[in-house]
């Protein structure tokens, strides 16, 4: 009775590997079609290619190892995914049909920028993702700081529920892609979509394959698989990808099958239709929109803590990216400004009282829109395993906690910081205090272990402000007297740093008191109190051993390490040297130097600079060559602070070596400049003979300059 009953409930319903099948039939003939058409317009030599992308076509590249550039390649590659295509109504015939499909698509997608070089400039969807906002999202991705991925398709029948269906998933941090119709409801509902909100509207119909390519391209640049080698490719993207898809209101045949394209790369579809056949795990129906995302939570194993944070406003890390334009703002702290400063401090426990947040002075409906206000940001901190070391580390995280604020912007840190509330948040009834609700909820969640109690003020009362910013700066000083006292030899132990593997494997930081990580963002004293707060963390103690060669800076447990680590492709470091040896580079670097064998110097290049240099690349440019991982000599990423430490290339000569840097970034630190040189009996003139563009930006321009000013570097030994 029980089967009889059983095959009358799926009487009707649609089978989805059948469809999928039929999908793909579908799919693929009309990829065919578009591509006739194509050859006969444009001819077989005409390159096809996405926009901004290393990859060509991703799904085509990284399945098969095919690097298509040709439209006259494509008929071979798209007949090899046909023959997968069999009437055979199974789970993994059907999976294979979604894969030809998704194949079908980008092939489709692929014309259409053969036809047009902006195919959706005037339109709200962004088409392709490109390999920007991938490095910004994919890292973030693929290590689960970015707990998952979904894909939103179809349409809604309450437009209502979508809107809080994506904000719920922007409050989450999922990344999420939309396509088809539901694009256009979630723009009415007034919606937040971009890069800034974690949510891509991609547009309709086979648009949906950019969700595909972009987890393609994740696996090839961040999970060093390699193009072609499609086990590993498929089996990183199951594991590292934690997707699902959201399918709303009727489906086609061929949106079954891009569903199954999906299934194939580990994510499960949860549709609100009951007229299909449902696949265990792989094809659900849940009809209940408030369920529908924690099924695909669940389904994929991703958990998120849920801290209920008591403001108006939605906080989550999709809005970490937003941008508040002055025109948006209705009142801003600091920014040079006004007087503003933030503050961890490690208290006493009776200096604390748990989950008290204080606002001390006028608050946000006490200024005029556009106004400004001082503020000082104080965390009071006890725990029992807290410690001072612990402060600045979690002093950082401020700039983060108040991001993950819809309405809140921030920058800076220290006594240099800069906070907007915008006018949006102000009208939902967002004040001060929830600058400081957000970073109490935030702290005691993300840092349970260290901290016990937790206390917030927050100071807009300008006579106070400036009382306690003595309080914060003697603190800030404390902190780096500390940091000055110490140097690569008064320790024993360095530290490592493995952040940035993900999308560089071979690359290993190592991080010393003279040598800031390369993303200028961890000391030595970070590294340490990282590693107290997670042992099992990115930053682990490097034990020294012998040292091999003191003047280039090489220790045999920094060489173990670093082979370890680095999968055995790197052997020896030497952390005092750029010509022999160096240290990788990973790509987040501050800056750059370069070797300029002309003028028997070197070259500095900072990110922010977007002009050429003297070795006649861009920042940009040279981060291709130099990044990844790469032990290059004569070429390597730093942070900046190391470019006025003792130890800066003391083996190929030291600061002595500088002959370029941009104007700008060379003012930055021109007083540390200038006191290196000073102790380096260089003389005080020695930052004026640094070259900048305003000199030149070829060897041959600054040459003669150097020669006028009588740069040391050109008397000095042979740099190679």
């Amino acid at each position: 009775m029980s089967k009889d009953r059983d095959m009358r409930e799926l009487a009707g319903k649609t089978n989805v590997c059948k469809a999928a099948i039929e999908g793909a039939i579908v799919a693929t003939g009309y990829a065919e079609i578009k591509l006739q058409r194509a050859l006969a317009n444009y001819g077989p030599d005409t390159e096809v290619a996405f926009p901004t992308t290393g990859y060509e076509l991703p799904f085509i590249s990284g399945l098969g190892g095919d690097k298509v550039t040709k439209l006259g390649e494509l008929p071979s590659v798209l007949n090899k995914y046909k023959k997968n295509i069999q009437h055979k109504y199974d789970l993994e015939h059907a999976k294979l049909a979604g894969e030809t499909t998704a194949i079908a698509a980008e092939i489709i997608e692929a014309l259409k920028y053969v036809e047009e070089e902006k195919p959706y400039e005037d339109e709200i969807y962004m088409g392709f993702v490109n390999d920007k906002i991938l490095r910004e999202y994919g890292i973030d991705l693929v290590d689960f700081t970015i707990p998952g991925e979904a894909v939103i398709m179809g349409k809604a029948d309450d437009p209502e529920k979508l809107a809080e269906m994506i904000n719920e998933l922007q409050s989450m941090g999922i990344l999420t892609f939309l396509c088809d119709e539901v694009v256009d409801q979630a723009v009415d509902q007034g919606v937040k979509m971009g890069v800034e909100f974690y949510t891509l509207p991609l547009g309709h119909f086979t648009q949906v394959v950019h969700a595909v390519n972009f987890a393609m391209r994740s696996a090839l640049a961040f999970g060093g698989e390699e193009r072609g080698d499609y086990d590993a490719v498929l089996d990183y993207i199951r594991e590292r990808i934690r997707g699902f898809v959201i399918a709303l209101g009727d489906q086609d045949e061929v949106e079954m099958a891009a569903q199954m394209a999906a299934s194939h790369l580990g994510m499960p579809t949860i549709t609100n239709q009951d007229d299909v056949e449902e696949i265990e795990d792989r094809y659900i129906v849940e009809e209940d929109y408030d369920e529908m995302v924690q099924l695909g939570l669940e389904l994929r194993d991703i958990h998120i803590e849920i801290v209920d944070i008591p403001v108006p406003i939605t906080v989550g890390a999709a809005f970490e990216g937003q941008q508040i334009r002055s025109d948006d703002m209705y009142v801003e702290f600091g920014g040079q400004r006004t007087t503003a400063f933030e503050l961890v401090k490690k208290r006493d426990k009776d200096e604390v009282e748990d989950g008290n947040v204080e606002l001390i002075g006028p608050d946000i409906d006490e200024v005029e829109e556009g106004g400004q206000l001082p503020l000082g940001i104080m965390v009071d901190i006890y725990g029992r395993d807290m410690q001072e070391d612990f402060e600045g580390v979690l002093e950082r995280q401020t700039h983060h906690f108040c991001n993950y604020g819809e309405g809140l912007w921030h920058m800076g840190q220290r006594d240099i910081n800069w906070i907007r509330i915008s006018k949006e948040a102000k009208e939902a009834g967002f004040t001060i205090k929830g600058i400081g609700e957000i970073l109490y909820a935030k702290f005691k969640s993300e840092f349970p272990s260290i901290i016990d109690r937790l206390q917030i003020r927050l100071i807009t009362d300008q006579d106070k402000v400036e009382e306690k910013l003595e309080e914060a700066k003697a603190r800030y000083d404390k902190r780096d007297e500390r940091m000055e006292k110490l140097s690569d030899e008064s320790v024993d132990v360095f530290y490592d740093c493995t952040l940035c593997q993900s999308f560089a494997p071979d690359h290993v930081c190592v991080v010393t008191p003279d040598r800031v990580g390369l993303c200028g963002a961890i000391s030595w004293l970070d590294a340490q109190a990282a590693y107290e707060i997670d042992p099992a963390g990115p930053n682990q103690p490097i034990e020294l051993g012998e040292t091999i060669d003191e003047e280039k800076g090489q220790w045999e447990g920094c060489n173990k390490r670093t082979e370890k680590e680095s999968g055995g492709n790197v052997t020896e470091v030497n952390l005092y040297s750029m010509m022999e040896s160096p240290m990788t580079s990973c790509g987040c670097f501050e800056a750059i130097m370069a070797m300029v064998p002309e003028a028997n110097g070197i070259m500095i290049v900072n990110r922010e600079h977007g002009g050429q240099t003297p070795v006649g690349m861009t920042f940009s440019t040279l981060a291709g060559s130099v990044g990844g991982g790469n032990q290059t000599p004569g070429f390597m990423g730093i942070g900046k602070t190391y470019v006025t430490s003792d130890k800066f290339i003391q083996a190929d000569g030291g600061i002595a070596r500088i002959i370029w840097m941009p104007k700008e970034f060379k003012e930055q630190l021109e007083d540390d400049i200038k006191q290196r040189a000073k102790e380096e009996g260089l003389g005080e003139d020695f930052y004026d003979k640094i070259a900048d563009e305003t000199v030149g930006t070829a060897a041959e321009e600054i040459l003669p300059y150097l020669q006028e000013k009588g740069h040391p570097a050109l008397d000095m030994d042979p740099l190679m």
